[in-house]
């Protein structure tokens, strides 16, 4: 296959909440022209669609898209050009999830949370969506504040019970965090955790790799490789990171990193639909106008993807086979150099595109109309 023809078939989902208001610990900065409902957020997914041309499919957050009719949802979504992907749940933003969710010592709390999983999954079965997406915020704070080994088992538990009530074609992706909210203990505060858990649990669970929460130094792309040679690498929310979990622009702080990890994804012919991992942006754009920064986006996983599939395969194997140490980082250096955006202008160009979709979406005047035209209600979001 081309690099072209790969590029082409490539697809990245976007996050229904990038589209909102959203923000720090501190403060979120509200815009004008943000979504008020999911339907509005559907309609700036499709004009991110219609612009980059891969990028299809737009992730729900339950409860903050919750609508009496999904299935009404997901035909609308349609109508404009693009379908409903991942279901996320939320167990963190009820105060009855102050000491956890599934892993909370009450369990009463416990029920509650499962019960908002299983209504994810019949909120799948009505868009046809795929996916259901799990992130905790259970953890600790203080030594002593619970049984660490007492709340592994509750989460098992839990995950034991959604999973079962799966479909045959959907699958639960886990999540996991090194840290935050909780400090001293996260109960899935890592890859290895994540991968155990999903291990135990079958085929249809796989984990999800957040560029954003690792600790400083992490290499990834081991992380990556580890997954997909397990066949338990099942999507990745892209995002940047200086410090934590910064959810900025993928490619914005490491572009590098980007490159690397989509460098293992081609050499494990992953990067395919067909292979089945998702590859999601989860970002927060808090000074940065929305659709603007979720086209960037997309643009630099498109960036990285290039350079990844430009790597002379052959060279880097010979260079590795002689142990040739140079050699063989100097094919990679040689990829990553290459200025690509000339390949994506005329790839663009080939699929009918505007071969420079910022651009295109300045001069659509799509900005100054929902500014106009989304006046009053509520705009979507969450706040700080």
């Amino acid at each position: 296959m081309s690099v072209k023809d790969a590029l082409r078939e490539q697809r990245i989902e976007t996050p229904s909440w990038a589209y909102g208001n959203s923000g720090t610990r501190f403060k979120v900065f509200a815009q004008q022209g943000v979504p008020r409902t999911p339907y509005e957020k559907i309609d700036d997914a499709a004009v991110v669609h219609k612009l980059t041309g891969v990028a299809p499919t737009v992730a729900l957050h339950i409860p903050w898209d919750r609508v009496e009719d999904y299935g009404e949802l997901a035909s609308y979504a349609r109508d404009r050009g693009v379908a409903l992907g991942a279901i996320n749940s939320n167990v963190f933003q009820d105060d009855d999830y102050k000491l956890g969710s599934v892993c909370h010592p009450d369990a009463a709390v416990r029920r509650k949370a499962l019960g908002h999983l299983l209504e994810c999954v019949d909120i799948m079965d009505a868009t046809g969506s795929r996916d259901l997406k799990l992130w905790f915020a259970d953890g600790l704070n203080y030594p002593g504040q619970d049984d660490i080994r007492a709340r592994q088992d509750r989460l098992a538990e839990a995950l034991a019970q959604t999973y079962s009530r799966l479909g045959p074609d959907q699958r639960m992706l886990l999540e996991y965090k090194l840290f935050e909210p909780a400090f001293y203990v996260t109960d899935v505060p890592d890859w290895g955790t994540a991968f155990a858990h999903c291990s135990q649990l079958g085929e249809k669970a796989q984990v999800v790799i957040d560029t954003g929460h690792h600790a400083p130094g992490t290499n990834i792309e081991f992380i990556v490789s580890f997954l997909l040679r397990a066949g338990k690498l099942g999507a990745f929310d892209f995002n940047s990171r200086f410090y934590a979990d910064d959810d900025l622009m993928v490619g914005a702080a490491d572009p590098f990193q980007l490159f690397r990890i989509m460098h293992e994804i081609v050499l494990a012919d992953a990067l395919r639909p067909a292979a089945g991992i998702a590859f999601m942006l989860d970002q927060c754009h808090n000074l940065e106008p929305k659709i603007p920064a979720i086209i960037r986006s997309v643009l630099n996983v498109q960036e990285a993807t290039a350079k990844a599939l430009l790597v002379d395969r052959s060279a880097l194997d010979a260079a590795q086979r002689a142990g040739d140490v140079l050699e063989a980082n100097a094919v990679l250096m040689d990829a990553y150099n290459t200025d690509v955006r000339p390949l994506l202008r005329e790839l663009r160009e080939d699929m009918g595109l505007d071969p420079d979709p910022t651009g295109a979406y300045r001069r659509s005047g799509y900005a100054e109309r929902i500014v106009a035209e989304r006046v009053g209600g509520e705009a979507a979001g969450w706040g700080a």
